[in-house]
């Protein structure tokens, strides 16, 4: 059945179903498995059973449908949806086109197979790795394996000789499609199942290091602080899942506040009583982000509501403190991939395909 609820400001979402997200507005990040993604608004997101999300803003919108586990495993492809390779799945849904509207239709009439066809249908054409249906089901093969076995110690080897493919092409079609290799699929389900082992449970480190395949809790250690920059003990602290520390709410706060004129790492160290060091050592271990992306996210947010409300270039580089209208549409392109104008342009047709 389809939900209509207002997310709370930074608290965990444990995914207990298959579930799509459909993010109706919102104008901060969202955090999946210890990943922060921004702009997420109109975008249906798919997440599986054991995921996690958090929304980083106290303004979002979300339409939510949990799948019943044999809708969901009675089509064997829509495991495209939920297992995630790179980066999430999902929809998006500023795309004004007759599936979208289906699909919008569908979650509102709770129609649960309607709503998983009408995505295939829309994850497909979107076609987000450039691949063949037959290039996809090797790699969901494999992906699934991955997911199966990753804390058996299972070998790159013994993968591609499960998925049934030559060698040398199961290799060459992952990093071809996925910019990525084999190993680091392994590796970054390893780190991410081990993260979610050290935030949210109270097990010892040497416990997890056991649960997750690894023989020598020294050598965990030694991969969890290469992936993390951190221990698994300060790891645990730092992410502080029955939050005790309202730093991460202070800091959004001073952030939506001063973006527009302050973006100096060093004012918001001093507003926190920190030292800029040690600011910007926590930032990074709480949000698991850069103050630096962060700043930078809220001012883009904000460029591209008000471009959206119809102000000019020059009337948004000012309201950004920018010195020049060329520096903030220069600075728009850099993080954006299009000019003030494209982008504008770009809405535009997405909201009249036709014209």
């Amino acid at each position: 059945m389809a939900e209509n609820f207002h997310p709370q400001f930074n608290k965990v979402y444990f995914i207990n179903s298959h579930t799509v997200l459909h993010i109706l507005s919102g104008s901060g990040k969202i955090q999946v498995d210890f990943k922060n993604y921004g702009d997420w608004k109109s975008k249906a997101i798919y997440l599986e059973k054991g995921q996690y999300i958090k929304f980083l803003s106290d303004d979002f919108r979300v339409l939510k449908m949990e799948f019943p586990a044999q809708n969901v495993f009675k089509n064997h492809e829509t495991r495209v949806l939920f297992k995630h390779l790179v980066s999430l799945g999902y929809i998006n849904c500023d795309e004004r086109t007759e599936g979208q509207n289906h699909l919008t239709a569908s979650l509102l009439e709770d129609n649960v197979n309607e709503v998983l066809d009408v995505s295939l249908k829309q994850w497909y054409g979107q076609n987000p790795f450039n691949a063949s249906r037959d290039e996809y089901r090797l790699i969901f093969d494999l992906k699934e394996i991955i997911d199966k076995e990753f804390a058996n110690r299972i070998t790159i080897q013994d993968l591609q000789k499960e998925v049934n493919s030559a060698v040398g092409h199961t290799r060459n079609l992952v990093k071809e499609k996925l910019g990525i290799t084999i190993k680091n699929l392994l590796e970054n389900k390893r780190i991410t199942e081990s993260k979610k082992k050290v935030a949210f449970t109270d097990l010892n480190i040497q416990e997890i290091a056991y649960e997750m395949g690894y023989k020598d809790p020294a050598y965990f250690n030694r991969i969890f602080k290469t992936n993390t920059g951190t221990s698994p003990i300060a790891y645990r602290s730092n992410f502080d899942f029955e939050k005790r520390d309202s730093f991460v709410e202070d800091l959004l706060h001073l952030l939506k506040k001063h973006h527009t004129s302050e973006r100096s790492l060093a004012f918001y160290a001093d507003k926190m009583n920190l030292s800029p060091k040690t600011f910007a050592q926590k930032t990074s271990s709480k949000m698991n982000d850069s103050f630096g992306r962060l700043v930078r996210h809220e001012i883009i947010t904000t460029a591209k509501k008000l471009l959206w409300q119809g102000a000019s270039v020059k009337e948004v580089s000012l309201y950004l403190k920018f010195e020049e209208p060329n520096h903030f549409s220069s600075f728009f392109k850099r993080y954006v991939g299009l000019s003030p104008t494209d982008f504008l342009l770009q809405k535009v047709q997405e909201k009249a395909p036709f014209l």
